[in-house]
């Protein structure tokens, strides 16, 4: 008997700042929250990917937000 498991979701580090940057804009969460704070807005099955990328890319989950995202840029000052 054979099951057919999906595979896991790999995340890269520019589609998590964007996921980031999008709740930033949206005022769900502050650019000076921990990286933690996202997993209130990722499924869980998904969070375990997203933290190993963080680590690969040497963040820290207690970083802030705004260490994740970087510097924002605007259009029209």
């Amino acid at each position: 008997m054979s099951v057919n498991a999906v595979p896991p979701i790999r995340y890269s580090l520019d589609v998590i700042q964007d996921e980031a940057r999008e709740l930033v804009q949206k005022g769900v969460v502050s650019r000076q929250q921990p990286i933690y704070t996202l997993c209130q807005y990722i499924p869980a099955r998904e969070w375990v990917c997203i933290e190993c990328e963080l680590e690969n890319a040497d963040f820290l989950l207690r970083d802030r937000i705004a260490d994740l995202i970087g510097r924002e840029e605007w259009d029209n000052d």
